[in-house]
């Protein structure tokens, strides 16, 4: 599955250096510097996080820079990496997962990406508590009044152009346009949106902290930010498996993958990292058609099943859809295998039951789920207009306790006396990941490689606060 927005850059000789050989600290360096930085997280006041491509390689999409990145392969005339998901069903790493929770409990302030992949809006980073500095493959923009749309694929273009669609706000319907970046290396800063910049230079200039992971810092202006808190005192941290050019100036440099960093920082810090649960949306389309013969005994109607982002949308996730009617196995069913999935047909009219089977596919954690859709010919069901929020926190709640997935609820249900039709939304949960950090193991110099318990470690971090009246509360 190749990734789309990779091929649509514009490719540059001066992209910096690329295909740097990976260094990885010795077991027991690694596991001081995790401390470490447990220590400087715990005590943060204004932490901020600085994010690269480096924490979305273990979702499965490959980076830029490494030995297998996108820019090293083109520097040596090989072809783009394929991704092994599509690009729109790429799931949050540990690391996404964890900077929520650290946001969750008030101690990271705000989050700077330098990604596209959408994947920290996906795990549950609030919108105003995160800067995309180089836009996002999955976010359109009205221009005319600022409203932004995040969809479920991937935008069809880059450079912040014209798209498809337009503002679905009946008094704007202006041209929408992408927001991603043709290319990630500037000139000056000017070239980045004001909307993302500005705040991501305000909390720089506010922390204490800043958090760097994954990022070569090497993207002009983008890779300077960080820099901004040691002006006023803060101090910056780098994970990445390759050198970089801010490695002088950072308080603490970790040559590690930042998933076993972060799992290391968040066993010691006592934190749990939240399970991800995706929900998608999709709306069903009935309506009752004029039959061409006028018998009053038959009905015709058409069933359609779309995306909620417009009806010419792709529909990424579903693969195909069954419409079955299992109360009357003389009735006869249908296989729908090409977006827009449509169906119409003439039947008798009298109530029956209508089963619709979505079929998922790649990147899904379940197989399919069904529908249960009841036909009444004589009325309308009623409109239905519930708390989105509500029903997909109910969704997340739901599946935790059954993680096969599948589970769906109706947000919404329009009915529209004029046309005859009805159309559903619903919430579907189509994929749970459950996030574990690994036991901490620090090795010996007496014999070897020994387990120590987490209990240890904590005592050995708490005591390095001691003294320090300005500390916050001890772990436990």
């Amino acid at each position: 599955m190749s990734l789309g927005y990779a091929e649509k850059l514009s490719y540059k000789e001066d992209i910096g250096t690329v295909g740097m050989t990976e260094i990885f600290d010795s077991p027991q360096t690694l596991q001081e510097k995790i401390e470490e930085l447990a220590t400087i997280i715990k005590h943060s006041k204004h932490l901020v996080a600085f994010t690269g491509a480096g924490i979305s390689t273990s979702c499965g999409i490959p980076d830029f820079r490494g030995p297998k990145g996108v820019w090293t392969l083109q520097r040596d005339g090989k072809s783009i990496p394929e991704a092994s998901l599509p690009f729109d069903r790429a799931t949050p790493s540990f690391t996404h997962m964890a900077l929520v929770e650290l946001e969750k409990a008030g101690i990271l302030k705000f989050l700077i990406s330098q990604n596209v992949d959408s994947l920290h809006l996906r795990s549950g980073i609030p919108r105003d508590k995160l800067s995309e500095l180089h836009g996002n493959s999955f976010r359109e923009l009205c221009p005319s009044c600022g409203v932004e749309y995040v969809r479920d694929f991937e935008v069809e273009t880059i450079g912040m152009k014209e798209t498809p669609r337009r503002c679905s706000d009946e008094n704007c319907k202006a041209r929408l346009k992408d927001t991603t970046v043709k290319q990630f290396v500037f000139p000056d800063e000017d070239a980045l949106p004001p909307k993302e910049v500005n705040p991501a230079d305000k909390h720089c200039r506010m922390a204490d902290v800043v958090l760097c992971l994954g990022t070569s810092l090497q993207v002009t202006p983008a890779c300077n930010l960080p820099l901004r808190c040691i002006r006023g005192g803060g101090k910056v941290v780098i994970v990445n498996l390759q050198p970089t050019p801010k490695d002088k100036k950072a308080g603490l440099v970790i040559h590690g993958l930042v998933d076993k960093v972060l799992a290391g920082v968040m066993q010691l810090l006592n934190m749990r990292i939240p399970p991800y649960v995706r929900v998608d949306f999709l709306q069903i389309c009935f309506k009752r058609l004029i039959s061409k013969d006028n018998d009053q005994r038959y009905v015709r109607w058409a069933l359609s099943v779309g995306s909620v982002h417009g009806s010419r949308a792709p529909l990424p996730f579903v693969r195909l859809v069954e419409v079955l009617f299992p109360e009357n196995p003389l009735l006869k069913g249908a296989i729908l295998t090409k977006p827009p999935f449509h169906l119409t047909r003439q039947m008798l009219s009298r109530p029956l039951k209508m089963l619709v089977k979505l079929n998922f596919g790649d990147g899904c954690r379940c197989s399919c789920t069904s529908i249960d859709f009841p036909l009444n010919f004589e009325a309308l069901k009623g409109s239905i207009d519930n708390d989105t929020d509500g029903v997909v926190q109910k969704l997340r709640d739901s599946a935790l306790q059954d993680p096969s997935c599948g589970q769906c609820e109706i947000v919404e249900r329009k009915s529209l006396l004029s046309t005859r039709s009805e159309i559903t939304t619903y919430a579907i949960v189509t994929n749970v990941v459950r996030h574990r950090c690994s036991p901490v193991v620090i090795p010996s110099k007496e014999n070897g490689f020994v387990r120590q318990t987490y209990q240890n470690i904590v005592k050995r971090l708490n005591e390095r606060t001691d003294g320090n009246e300005a500390s916050p509360k001890r772990l436990k």
